[in-house]
């Protein structure tokens, strides 16, 4: 007898239809699984068998053929379990078989007969409903995260022997509830009222969070830098539900993915030993790498010369496009990369250069040697630089220097973004920082006085084409702070402020 049901695969981050096929025929008892199936989907057989048994249910002594279709894209994963162990229960007429196309499976298997919680469920629900599937059946430890998604009935359930009796009509199981996202309450750990002076820097951190530009923090160690990066997050604007989703998608497939949702940006800091692979993403199933995990949040780079030069080479590309692809022997998949780069670095490698209370012990040479570990191109792409200074004592131990907290600093981010989003309301750029040179050309336009002062300082600090598109953006951001229609001379000042002469401190 023959069954058909319906599952899916991922791919990257979309979810493909796959029809699992199950037929019984008498002859010697053996089961042949084809479809281009990997090794984890072959083993199914075994837990397959051993589930149904297990959960009460008799295992057909006769020739099994499982199809997945089609069959020229290979399956990876246990996520095929329950529909297969579904397939041979139909066939043997165990389950009604007139029930099973009205739903898609996904779930793998324990031996005994428990549903196991698979990564990826979120964009693979999400796509079976974009293909017009309104009905699915989960394993109960994927019910948060498939509850976000609306229009999609979705059943939970926590062994086989559940599913066949709900499938039966034996018992009745309520769908998971669908929950409305909301990350308004949400905050972050970290606030900037409990970090002491730093005024500079931290009028650089609101300039680069409300236009999405990328930062390089650099100072004596135990200035802050670390401290200060870690705040970003607290005076980002509140995760929207369509960006929460794609950092969803993201981490579901990573098998990252806490409390079955994201509600606050992500915060990614990998350490200065991290790989190529690790950044940017890959390994035999192309998983998302650090770059991607960073999307709609910040990627933290603390002591970007210890990085590798592979590894800061590899942040390029997608600091440019905003997505990255991920190419390896078995597929190619491109995921999102839309981060805001926060990176931290001491001046040398004694960290006392430019220090006015400590000396430095470095040569000359050894300075610049330690400096062009960063490549002009990379530095090239950042926006603003900042240098932060030690805290004298005063300033660390005063009480009624009152600093700004988050909140306020949020509000006013807020208020620049919705400026930025009614400004970009045609296209799909989010921030100043995305724009193209099209966008640059209509909406940062600058006086006479704006212009030279641009012209004059081009030469001086070595500005490239890029460098000059990214002061302009940096004082668009700055004369939306200030809900200011034009650019004008003291936006642009302060933009070149933070433009180091050609992306590099100078000796």
């Amino acid at each position: 007898m023959l069954s058909k049901l319906q599952s899916f695969s991922l791919i990257g981050l979309e979810g493909q239809p796959v029809d699992i096929e199950v037929d019984i025929r008498k002859g010697l008892p053996k089961v042949d699984i084809v479809g281009l199936a990997d090794t984890a989907v072959k083993e199914s057989k075994e837990r397959v068998r051993l589930a149904i048994r297990n959960s009460g249910f008799s295992y057909p002594i006769a020739s099994v053929v499982v199809n997945l279709a089609p069959a020229d894209v290979k399956k990876e994963g246990a996520m095929y379990d329950l529909p297969i162990a579904l397939g041979v229960l139909a066939s043997s007429e165990q389950v009604e078989v007139d029930k099973l196309d009205h739903f898609v499976y996904l779930g793998e298997l324990s031996l005994n007969g428990e549903l196991r919680r698979l990564n990826g469920i979120l964009p693979m629900l999400i796509s079976a409903k974009q293909l017009g599937y309104t009905k699915a059946i989960v394993p109960y430890e994927n019910r948060k995260e498939a509850s976000y998604i609306d229009g999609m009935c979705v059943y939970a359930f926590k062994t086989l022997r559940s599913v066949v009796s709900f499938l039966n009509g034996q018992e009745e199981t309520e769908p998971v509830q669908h929950q409305k996202f909301s990350a308004k309450d949400v905050t972050s750990p970290n606030d900037m009222q409990y970090i002491k002076g730093q005024y500079m820097a931290k009028r650089a951190m609101e300039i680069a969070v409300a236009g999405g530009h990328n930062v390089l923090l650099t100072g004596a160690p135990g200035a802050g830098k670390t401290m200060l990066a870690k705040t970003i997050p607290s005076i980002m604007p509140d995760l929207t539900f369509d960006e929460a989703l794609e950092v969803a998608k993201i981490h579901s497939v990573a098998g990252i993915l806490e409390d079955g949702f994201v509600f606050l940006r992500p915060f990614r800091s990998p350490h200065h030993t991290a790989t190529p692979i690790s950044l940017s993403g890959g390994g035999q199933k192309a998983k998302p790498g650090e770059i991607s995990l960073a999307h709609n949040g910040v990627l933290f780079l603390d002591e970007l010369p210890e990085y590798s030069k592979q590894v800061l080479e590899t942040l390029r590309q997608p600091l440019e496009d905003g997505k990255i692809t991920v190419a390896r022997n078995a597929q190619t998949v491109t995921y999102p990369a839309g981060f805001m780069m926060v990176a931290s670095m001491n001046p040398c490698p004694c960290g006392n250069y430019g220090s006015a209370t400590r000396e430095c012990r470095c040569t000359v040479s050894e300075i610049r040697r330690y400096q062009n570990k960063i490549s002009g191109p990379l530095l090239d792409r950042i926006d603003i630089t900042v240098e932060v200074d030690s805290v004298s004592y005063e300033e660390l131990v005063a009480t009624d220097n009152l600093q700004e907290c988050s909140a306020v600093v949020k509000e006013r981010v807020n208020k620049a973004r919705e400026i930025q989003k009614e400004r970009f309301s045609q296209s799909k750029v989010r921030c100043n920082a995305q724009m193209s040179s099209a966008q640059i050309k209509e909406f940062c336009v600058l006086d006479a006085q704006s212009q030279t002062l641009l012209e004059q300082s081009f030469e001086k600090l070595g500005m490239t084409a890029r460098g000059y598109n990214r002061v302009l953006k940096v004082a668009r951001t700055i004369a939306d702070l200030e809900n200011a229609k034009d650019i004008n001379v003291r936006h642009v000042a302060e933009a070149l402020q933070f433009r180091c002469p050609e992306g590099k401190n100078k000796l």
